[in-house]
């Protein structure tokens, strides 16, 4: 069947689809599995059973002992959530200018009605968190009533430290909230809710989760929970309350994503069976590796401080005058191979690879091969042994170590 705008959907290329975007990432076939299940009644006990197994499984994610409430939703609506749970029309937030998607969570919290603060990044490193403390030193009259942090940063590879912004929070003793977006992070990047003193931690099921798109988390601590019995911002389906209430039983007060939940159990089983240590650690090699790769090009990592590189992805600077989207046709036409654009202000500047979620060595090396092949073909100016520096790196390093 050829369709009027010449897509063939008959089309299909022999071998598996390369899906090495940072998200959504591919979905292992225990999960499929998992997913292909019959619907049931979500009001019965069979259900119930399964609510009462995921809701609680998924707190060991987020290593909280506090509810986490799970949306039929993006990222974004877990985003929205988290904002309207807690705050009142005009409050001030402090947010960070880490990559494309802070931007865009900035935007949101704009549209309802907050006044946001917004420290200036370029792109290249994490939150400032010096700069946090200076604000929050300022704010006496305690205005600012969150600071909301991208722990991973999806459009420039580039992770923050959540630590020192809590600590940076508790020196001021400052009353404020500390909200992170863990939506690339979590299930693939150490995080630790309880921890880290984080009030609201955003996530989503298409990465690190290792999900179809179509679930979205809010973890929650009992500050959160004080601040909502304030919070003045319109809310009817991201109210906490009503998903609190039901979830005490196992149910949700509206129809659930009952198939998505069938594969979120098959994932969090999968993550505990693994070991968080051992996932975390996994991630970790493999983005070691894939810079590697790209120091043996001869190219550049986007992120600036190595130390704050992301183990979810990487995102690579293409020289003067060359194309990253010229690359990522290459490797998608010729290849198979789907890597990620970049976005807002590196929009053909850089491609990004994902290496998190369902991955292991010899994805990755099949993924740095068709990179290498796709660069060579866009005539990018590199050197041979990216693909030698990142085996040589693997072979070097145990799994999980």
């Amino acid at each position: 069947m050829k369709l009027s705008n010449g897509l063939n959907l008959n089309s299909h290329p022999s071998g598996r689809h390369f899906l090495q975007i940072p998200g959504p990432t591919n979905v292992p076939d225990r999960i499929l599995r998992a997913m292909d299940y019959p619907t049931i009644d979500h009001r019965g006990p069979e259900f119930q059973q399964l609510g009462r197994a995921v809701l609680s499984g998924i707190r060991q994610i987020f290593q909280t002992e506090g509810p986490v409430v799970i949306y039929p939703a993006s990222g974004t609506g877990a985003w929205e959530a988290a904002l309207v749970n807690t705050l009142s029309p005009g409050d001030t937030v402090l947010m960070c200018e880490t990559g494309q998607f802070a931007t865009l969570w900035k935007r949101l919290a704009e549209r309802l009605g907050l006044r946001v603060i917004f420290i200036e990044g370029d792109w290249r490193h994490g939150t400032d968190a010096q700069a946090i403390a200076a604000h929050l030193a300022a704010d006496t009259g305690h205005a600012i009533r969150a600071v909301c942090v991208v722990h991973n940063e999806t459009s420039t590879g580039v992770t923050s430290w959540v630590p020192d912004v809590r600590r940076v929070m508790d020196e001021a003793a400052h009353p404020a909230l500390l909200l992170v977006d863990t939506i690339s992070s979590l299930g693939s990047v150490d995080y630790r809710h309880d921890e880290w003193g984080v009030d609201v931690t955003i996530a989503g099921s298409q990465k690190g989760l290792m999900l179809p798109p179509g679930l979205s988390f809010n973890a929650i601590s009992a500050k959160a929970l004080k601040a909502g019995e304030q919070a003045r911002l319109p809310r009817a389906y991201w109210d906490w309350q009503d998903m609190l209430t039901s979830n005490a039983n196992g149910y949700f007060p509206y129809t659930p994503a009952t198939n998505l939940l069938y594969g979120l159990h098959e994932a969090i089983s999968m993550l505990l069976e693994e070991g968080l240590p051992g996932v975390f650690a996994r991630h970790q090699r493999h983005a070691q590796a894939t810079r590697a790769a790209v120091r043996g090009w001869g190219l550049e990592v986007l992120c600036a401080d190595p130390a704050l590189a992301s183990p979810a992805l990487t995102a690579i600077l293409m020289p003067a005058g060359h194309s990253a989207d010229a690359v990522r046709r290459i490797a998608l036409a010729r290849f198979n191979l789907s890597l990620g654009q970049g976005l807002g202000k590196v929009t053909d500047k850089v491609f990004r690879i994902g290496h998190l979620g369902d991955f292991n060595d010899l994805t990755l090396l099949g993924t740095l091969g068709g990179v290498e092949m796709a660069l060579g073909l866009a005539g990018v100016p590199m050197q041979a042994g990216g693909i030698q520096a990142a085996m040589a790196h693997l072979s070097a390093t145990q799994p999980g170590a």
